[in-house]
This record gives structure tokens, sequence and C-alpha cells, in this order.
């Protein structure tokens, strides 16, 4: 089993930034989406990722050494994050071709939700009362950020139904990623784990892209594009760094905070740029399930460390009263 540093403010400060950039990220791949494919976008990001830690690695003579996927363990462990992280990638974006950038955000925070429950299912960790009322939070908050929609999500299928079950089933395969990530650890560093999973991803989304819109792009769609491909590389470099040097739950609580910055640069880039990007207008209700969706999501991931925290209290107490 992996074991953080236990350098906690780095641990804080490399998660913030990963919350940050992927509350940034579907707002630029929302405004993407309208000259280029989902496969063009996935297939290049991966491919400037992987150039870019490449170069990094090789510069340091730090590249993976392939025999360690010889183990069946690791090999098993490397199938299954290549195979979540690319498809939470595509269907992440093909579910914003549907949704608002801002929808997208708030119903991918079952994620982290998801990544606890597979700790309790695989890891057979125990499912604490603070994270079941977490749970019930981030459930009611999902139902009253759709309120007006809700019925009508039901009911009458649509595209907005669909880009809400495509977000749903990325978040699945995210979480399946992320839990053997963790363990990847063991076996390599978190930026050799990303080379791998960034080389993986070009090869499988470059042959099914096309790439002629590349010649027709303006400026702005040119500079989000640099936009993303560099988030892929910080964000989610910053996202495994953090899982090295902080405990799994409290970089989750911190990623909980996502939708509410997605919110945020929305609306300063709809009033910045309104011909490209109009942000969503949420009622009462879903800004109170936007904010039960992050409470939700953050007392799941820190349950354990309110425990943690009481039995240590306890120690001591029981310590102070013996001696």
């Amino acid at each position: 089993m992996h074991t953080t540093t236990g350098n906690s403010l780095f641990g804080l400060l490399l998660a913030l930034t990963t919350a940050v950039l992927w509350g940034m990220l579907p707002i630029a791949l929302k405004i993407l989406l309208d000259v280029m494919s989902a496969n063009a976008i996935t297939a290049i990001r991966f491919l400037a990722a992987a150039v870019i830690v490449g170069i990094w690695l090789a510069a340091r003579a730090k590249l993976p050494a392939a025999t360690v996927l010889r183990l069946p363990k690791v090999a098993w462990l490397m199938v299954i994050a290549v195979v979540g992280l690319l498809s939470n990638y595509i269907m992440y974006l093909s579910g914003l071709n549907f949704l608002s950038a801002e929808t997208g955000q708030v119903v991918i925070q079952l994620a982290p939700f998801l990544m606890m429950l597979g700790g309790v299912v695989i890891f057979k960790e125990r499912l604490l009362l603070w994270q079941k009322v977490g749970a019930l939070l981030l459930v009611t908050g999902l139902l009253l950020f759709f309120n007006e929609r809700l019925v009508q999500l039901v009911l009458q299928a649509g595209n907005e139904t669909l880009g809400v079950l495509l977000i749903i089933a990325a978040a699945v395969t995210w979480a399946a990623y992320a839990l053997a990530q963790k363990q990847l650890l063991v076996h390599y560093s978190s930026k050799q784990i990303m080379y791998l999973l960034y080389v993986a991803g070009t090869v499988a989304f470059i042959p099914v892209s096309d790439f002629t819109p590349l010649l027709t792009m303006s400026q702005l769609h040119w500079a989000l594009l640099i936009f993303c491909c560099l988030n892929t590389v910080v964000a989610y470099g910053a996202f495994a760094e953090a899982l090295h040097h902080w405990e799994a739950s409290k970089v989750s609580a911190v990623l909980a905070v996502t939708p509410l910055f997605t919110i945020l640069f929305a609306n300063i880039v709809g009033w910045l740029f309104p011909a490209y990007l109009a942000p969503q207008q949420l009622n009462v209700w879903s800004w109170l399930g936007a904010i039960l969706v992050v409470l939700g999501s953050a007392l799941t991931a820190l349950a354990p460390q309110f425990v943690e925290y009481r039995t240590a209290r306890k120690v001591r107490k029981l310590q102070r009263d013996v001696f």
C-alpha cells in the first residue's frame, strides 16, 4: 500500500491548484467544442502532455522502466488506469456537448464520492456515519441543482439527459483511474504514471481524430487549445503529486470546491466574451444545490479525518489521566 510523505501544506497547495485548473477547464472545452470534435481535442491534449512530460523525464533519466509492467499486478492496475482515464476524458467531453460547463462540473463531483465508495468495496474500508450524511447531502444537492429540469430529465429523455448520463459514466471511470493510480505510486512516480497514461491516450485517439479544423481556427480557439494542453499536464500532475504528499480523503475534499470555481469563471468569461459563452442562469435552489454538492463531497472525504482526530484526543486524554 502507498504511504504519503506527510507534507500537508504542499499537498493542500497542489490540490488547490488542481481544483482551480479543473474549474476553468470545462469552460475552455465548451468553447472549443464549437469548432473541434471531442476526439481531436483529447488526442491533442494527450500528445502535448506526453511530449512535455516525456522530455522532462528523459532529461532526468527517469523514463518509466517497462520491465515493471511485466508484473501481473502492475499491468492490471495500469490497464485500469488507462481505460479509466481515457474513458473519463472522452465521455466528459461528449457530455459537455449537451450541457453547460457549470452543470457538467456539478455532476462530475460524483467522481470523488465514487472513489470513496471504491475504497469501501475494494479495500474494505468502513463507511462512516458522516460519510453517509455527506452522501445524502450530495444526492440532495444534485436534485436541487436540477430542480426546474428534474422531471424533464427523468421523463423526457433528451440531449440533456444523455449529457448527464455521459458525465455520470465519466465520474465512474475517473474513480477507477484514481484508485488504480493510488496503488501504482508504489511502483512508479506520479510523473511516470501520467507519462504512460498520456502515451496510451495519444496512441488511442490520434487514429480516430479529425484535425482539419486546426487550419481555420481563430486565435482565441488556438489560445484555448494551448491552455487545455497545459492544463492537462499541470492539473493532473498536481493531482497525482498531491496524492503522494497528502491523504486521498483530504485531496478529494479540496477538489469538492471545483464546481464553485467553474460557476465563478463561467460568469467572468460570459461577461468578458458574451459571444462565446452564456453563463447558466441559476435560481436560488440551484445555488443551494451546488453548495450542498460541495459540502456533501467534502464531508464524505473528510469524515475519516474527523474520526482519527476524535480518537487521538481520547488517547491523549487517557494518557493524561493515567500519568
